[in-house]
């Protein structure tokens, strides 16, 4: 599938929206490698948290090796930034 206009919001959870064009990868948060991701970002102050104090449910890491926690699922981001709803 090809990606939507490159300048599109996508809402990723809660009131928070996201540039398409910025997104490198949308990751589950379950497993060691992950966690270990988490600290990293968070030593480095390229951590943000959109998930409203809600279950991190997926990592979103963008071009420029920031990690956004989200409280949306990663099958339904992928649904929003490929075509599926929009914000």
């Amino acid at each position: 599938m090809s990606r939507r206009n490159e300048s599109t919001l996508v809402n990723i959870g809660y009131g928070s929206v996201f540039m398409s064009a910025k997104m490198a990868a949308v990751l589950p948060p379950e497993s060691a490698p992950m966690r270990r991701l988490k600290g990293d970002a968070k030593e480095r102050n390229m951590l943000d948290d959109a998930t409203q104090g809600r279950k991190n449910l997926s990592f979103i890491i963008t071009d420029s090796d920031h990690v956004i926690l989200s409280a949306v699922q990663v099958e339904t981001l992928t649904q929003r930034f490929y075509g599926g709803e929009g914000a």
